[in-house]
């Protein structure tokens, strides 16, 4: 039997994307004996966003011992907030050990899938046609950068990129260099390099609140005694995971006392390591902590306090040949400009046409806001699902523990196709109708509704999250409703 020959005992599946999810995906497929699937990945190796990402400074804002899979411990983390190269290895190691790496499609794309005569329709970039029963997007949500519209960012004589495509060509010890932008990215990337540069340009439109944390640095002897004892390792995973668990019921209610306590920690920080009065206040946002997503530095203020550098608040006007020039009138002569303002995080598996039952489009049914059943399922997209997808849990969380909880409910949905209880099942329309109504208004009580711009925030102003405790969602994903999805 060929690969594209429906047989519900075996279904073709395929899955868009080799990064955390995706690799998640395959060994978990695998592992319920599903045999029959491919992976396409868009470049030439494994990794998504670490892949993608490798500017100064970058590292995960979850403690690394939390971002790892369940099944897969890494006792060898060196550091409490594990680096972008070192994470990368890790699930290029992962992919590796399970065999996930030679099975995938590097360097091919998915731009058009066509749910047609009960199958998945797939046209790849180099002109592959795929047939599949179901297709996972595993495609992430930090991927497609997001440009701002500066005015005259072309005409920049100097050198000039996005943080996810940073040239590490460049040297930058003698140069004056700006970064636009104040999310996660760009405080990384000040903490890295702000006083290792001539001059150094912060541009602020939305000062951030600043959480302070220590990012330990373990010893051959710790790490050693990790690898040796691991209930020891689970005991320090347990209590890192108590904490975030502690900000997870914070976000969630904006008058809760964790969020009161969570606000009066970034408070501190700022008024105890901030002295210049006039610098403190160009600091201080005007929102509440957590409305945005929260920031872990544990010397972000300290960068900022380097003689060189300097956090410019005035509005830049347009970018000019020589550097940027300032609504004031002011022109900050540059030599590299960084732009830091983030990714399309709405984006999901689009560009990709995604073409439904009866030939609805995924466009369209998006058009007012990305929504999904628990982030998975959409209406009328049979066997089509998806990791870490729209409304989901978002924040300083572990999207691995996420992800594995989203794979094993998928397995479940999967078990009724490989039953052969039905060919074709997806959430059901009023049921995923219901379910976006009551998750609107929690959002609207939560620490995002409070008022301030952020990524989290759909066209409409709503919080594009889940909107319930951490605690929650594992226990929906454990206990998978099949009334709510239509089986045919």
């Amino acid at each position: 039997m060929s690969a594209t020959q429906y047989d519900h005992r075996n279904p073709r599946i395929v899955i868009i994307g080799a990064g955390m999810a995706g690799i998640l995906t395959a060994i978990k497929l695998r592992e319920a004996g599903y045999t029959n699937y491919a992976i396409y990945e868009k470049t030439d190796r494994v990794g998504g966003t670490w892949r993608e990402n490798t500017y100064p400074g970058i590292a995960c804002d979850v403690p690394s011992h939390l971002y790892t899979y369940s099944f897969e411990p890494n006792p060898d983390w060196t550091q409490t907030f594990a680096t972008g190269p070192e994470i990368c290895a890790y699930f290029q190691r992962v992919a590796d050990k399970y065999g996930v790496t030679a099975q995938v499609h590097f360097n091919e794309t998915i731009p058009y899938c066509e749910f047609k005569d009960g199958r998945w329709q797939i046209r790849t970039s180099t002109g592959r046609e795929d047939v599949a029963d179901v297709v996972i997007a595993a495609t992430g949500v930090l991927h497609h950068p997001n440009v701002a519209d500066i005015p005259g960012l072309e005409s920049f004589q100097g050198v000039s990129f996005h943080s996810a495509r940073w040239d590490h060509s460049v040297p930058l010890a003698d140069k004056r260099v700006g970064v636009i932008g104040t999310g996660s990215t760009a405080i990384q990337i000040t903490t890295a390099i702000a006083d290792k540069v001539k001059r150094f340009d912060l541009y602020q439109r939305t000062a951030q609140w600043v959480m302070p944390i220590e990012n330990k640095i373990f010893t051959e002897e710790e790490r050693a005694a990790f690898r040796d004892d691991p209930v020891a390792l689970a005991q320090f995973k347990a209590e890192a995971l108590d904490y975030f668990k502690h900000f997870s019921n914070a976000v969630i209610d904006a008058d809760s006392q964790e969020m009161a306590e969570l606000e009066a920690a970034c408070l501190a920080n700022l008024e105890d390591h901030v002295k210049d009065p006039v610098l403190r206040e160009k600091l201080r946002p005007n929102y509440r902590a957590g409305c945005k997503r929260l920031i872990f530095s544990p010397n972000f203020y300290q960068a900022l306090q380097s003689p060189n550098a300097h956090v410019i608040t005035d509005e830049i006007a347009a970018v000019e040949p020589t550097g940027t020039r300032l609504k004031t009138g002011e022109l900050r002569e540059l030599d590299v400009l960084v732009v830091a303002t983030g990714f399309r995080a709405d984006s999901f598996i689009r560009p990709t046409t995604v073409l439904g039952r009866g030939g609805v489009n995924l466009d369209d049914v998006w058009s007012e806001s990305p929504t999904a059943y628990l982030s998975i399922s959409i209406p009328e997209f049979p066997n089509f699902f998806m990791l870490n997808g729209p409304n989901g849990p978002v924040g300083n969380f572990s999207l691995i523990s996420i992800a594995e909880s989203q794979v094993s409910y998928i397995l479940t949905l999967l078990e009724e196709i490989r039953g052969g209880r039905c060919r074709e099942i997806s959430a059901n329309a009023e049921v995923s109708a219901s379910f976006e109504v009551e998750r609107v208004a929690a959002a609207k009580k939560s620490i995002w509704s409070t008022g301030c711009k952020s990524w989290y925030l759909d066209k409409n102003g709503v919080p594009a999250s889940w909107p319930w405790s951490r605690d929650k969602f594992f226990e929906v994903m454990a206990d998978p409703k099949l009334e709510a999805f239509d089986r045919v």
